[in-house]
């Protein structure tokens, strides 16, 4: 069963090398392609988090000497990610029930995931520019 599993995964990472996105034309494909477009908004948003936690550490580590208390950007940051991310996740959940169980619901998952990443991407993108810099 284990290998099945591996298999049907292979095969359709192998499907969706070969899907030309700017056409897709079966709603497998538009599905495909939206999650892929949202697995690459997501690797950029991982990789700006990281930019911008680098500046809100450099913002504390500069406000730690006027005065420790002055200190929580770090803090801060993390606790605004992880309610966007339940924001995003739960927004998401519900604009898939404009199809609901039906073969469109992945694709509005996915785009939607894909448009408020790309959206909070922008956010932190102008924190990591605006915070040390």
């Amino acid at each position: 069963m284990f290998g099945g599993l591996v298999l049907g995964t292979s095969t359709a990472s192998a499907q969706e090398d070969q899907i030309d996105c700017q056409n897709a034309i079966t709603q497998a494909e538009m599905n495909m392609c939206a999650n892929q477009d949202y697995e690459a908004a997501d690797k950029e948003l991982n990789a700006v988090y990281r930019k911008a936690m680098a500046s809100v550490k450099a913002t504390d580590t500069e406000l730690a000497d006027i005065d420790t208390n002055l200190v929580g950007a770090v803090e801060a940051l993390k606790n605004a990610q992880r309610a966007w991310i339940g924001y995003r996740d739960g927004q998401c959940e519900l604009a898939g029930f404009e199809a609901r169980g039906g073969s469109m619901e992945p694709m509005l998952v996915s785009g939607c995931l894909a448009d408020l990443t790309k959206k909070r991407t922008d956010e932190l993108k102008e924190l990591a520019n605006g915070f040390g810099n």
